[in-house]
């Protein structure tokens, strides 16, 4: 199973320098769990940017994976993550979600780089 963070949707969806990177668990939707606060992070991120039909198409094939809801189970582990790890609340959901399904998570966000189970490449505008 994967959970693929807000950030590597974008990145995918942009087609940017990392897309490839994300292209393998996006595309096995069999395999992909997406969290509703990513459905909300990245449909706001492409209707700032773009058009609500293009953010419509994005939803669209996110919700090609199986969109899992906040439960009180992943609340509590994304409170306790939060706390020990010192993350927005948004990065806590989406990583308690990816825990909670035994998912490999995919991003782009250095808070994550040296956690297990995660799979991360730097955004282009952050390499070095």
């Amino acid at each position: 199973m994967n959970v693929v963070d807000s950030s590597a949707w974008l990145e995918y969806l942009a087609n940017g320098p990392n897309a490839d990177f994300f292209a393998s668990p996006i595309e096995h939707e069999e395999e992909l769990v997406v969290p509703t606060l990513c459905l909300y992070e990245v449909f706001k991120r492409i209707l700032q940017q773009r058009s609500e039909d293009e953010a419509l198409q994005a939803i669209a094939l996110m919700q090609q994976g199986t969109v899992v809801e906040l439960n009180t189970s992943i609340a509590v582990s994304a409170a306790k993550i939060s706390l020990d790890l010192k993350l927005p609340t948004a990065d806590s959901v989406i990583f308690s979600t990816a825990l909670a399904y035994g998912a490999t998570f995919w991003t782009q966000d250095g808070d994550f780089e040296k956690l297990g189970g995660v799979k991360y490449r730097a955004h282009s505008s952050k390499k070095r």
